[in-house]
């Protein structure tokens, strides 16, 4: 049966075992590191992070930040992360369950945040352009956008052939998207590696980058123009 975009039920069955995977682990922690040292969060701020999965992320910049609202399409992935909250005592996060790549599901029309954040979310998502002009929207300006993501790869970094991804992206283009959305580009920078067996049985590495955006002050565009 061929996956769908974005599909929740792929995640749904995942979900109970998805942290035992060290490199899963290893990954968010550089992703978490890797945020904090860009966007620098402090405790004024109200952060959204889409594609929260298991909070693993999240968790790292929660106690940094006033307010963490951790979204996610699978509800058993929000399952595992509130069972974490609900032991530890957080108290700064919310987890729900809404689809961001979808018009319908950007209906928090009222909030906005001064950092947004991902892992790995960007390349499940189908229309990457109008994702990421739906998801500035909630960016207050001067907010910071970071999410992690694939260098373009061959198509084999994942091991189901017929799940819908894209296969990574390259960067002039993803910056292009962020222009037309609103955002201008801070920096890409590598900031993992995966060396992995791929399904054609061959090892190779596949590069993880963070790439930051600021969201374009129009107010100010004109001032200073």
């Amino acid at each position: 049966m061929t996956e769908q975009w974005n599909s929740p039920d792929k995640f749904n069955r995942e979900a109970a075992l998805w942290d035992e995977n060290p490199q899963r682990r290893a990954l968010a922690q550089c992703v978490a590191k890797a945020i904090i040292a860009v966007a620098n969060p402090e405790k004024n701020m109200h952060a959204l992070e889409f594609g929260c999965g298991t909070g693993l992320v999240t968790l790292e910049i929660a106690p940094l930040v006033k307010t963490v609202s951790a979204v996610d399409t699978s509800q058993e992935m929000l399952a595992v992360l509130r069972n974490k909250i609900k032991i530890s005592g957080i108290a700064n996060v919310e987890a729900t369950c809404l689809d961001f790549s979808l018009p319908s599901g950007s209906e928090w029309h009222e909030k906005s945040f001064e950092l947004i954040y991902s892992s790995m979310t960007l390349h499940h998502i189908d229309d990457t352009e109008g994702f990421l002009s739906r998801i500035s929207n909630f960016l207050s300006p001067g907010g910071i956008l970071a999410f992690a993501d694939l260098d373009l790869e061959d198509g084999l970094f994942h091991d189901d052939p017929l799940e819908k991804v894209h296969h990574g992206f390259d960067r002039g283009t993803l910056a292009e998207m962020l222009n037309t959305a609103g955002l201008q580009p801070i920096s890409f920078e590598t900031i993992y590696t995966f060396n992995k067996t791929n399904r054609s049985g061959k090892t190779a590495a596949y590069t993880v980058f963070l790439v930051t955006a600021t969201k374009i002050d129009n107010k100010q565009l004109q001032h200073n123009v």
